[in-house]
């Protein structure tokens, strides 16, 4: 029985949720996700919490913050002069606003806090900080080619 392994490229069906039981994505009703095993294109967790797993199980995978997101970085919590918002741009919490940084690089950012003055804005990852659960089903696997060229 073929096996999941790094260098394999697989796909997958998944649905996450938080601890607290809400969920924050599915591939329900989309195509399963596909990605190259141990590739860096998922969080750490999801890609290890796949390895050994084999066509058509079903497994459930607890990933801590750090396998995650990580932490909640208190540094990308930053205050803004409210005065510098277009003037018909009303802030209210929980408005997500695209931001730029000196170098002109673009970064998603939350408004949590409205005040007189100024509003504070998170550029923290929305999962950052917190514990992931995935069910997952592995719907196939294509070994890494072992071509070897002359």
């Amino acid at each position: 029985m073929q096996q999941v392994k790094k260098g394999d490229t697989i796909q997958v069906h998944y649905h996450g949720t938080l601890t607290d039981g809400s969920i924050f994505d599915t591939s329900s009703g989309r195509d399963p996700l596909e990605f190259e095993v141990g590739g860096g294109m998922v969080i750490e967790g999801f890609d290890n919490g796949v390895v050994g797993m084999a066509i058509g199980e079903k497994r459930t995978v607890e990933i801590p913050a750090d396998q995650a997101y990580g932490p909640k970085n208190d540094d990308m919590v930053m205050e803004f002069p409210i005065d510098r918002f277009p003037a018909d741009l009303v802030p209210e919490v929980g408005m997500q606003l695209n931001m730029s940084n000196n170098q002109g690089e673009q970064f998603p950012v939350v408004i949590v806090e409205v005040a007189d003055e100024h509003v504070l804005l998170d550029a923290n990852h929305p999962l950052a900080g917190k514990d992931l659960i995935f069910d997952l089903e592995l719907v196939s696997i294509t070994p890494k080619s072992m071509i070897i060229m002359p």
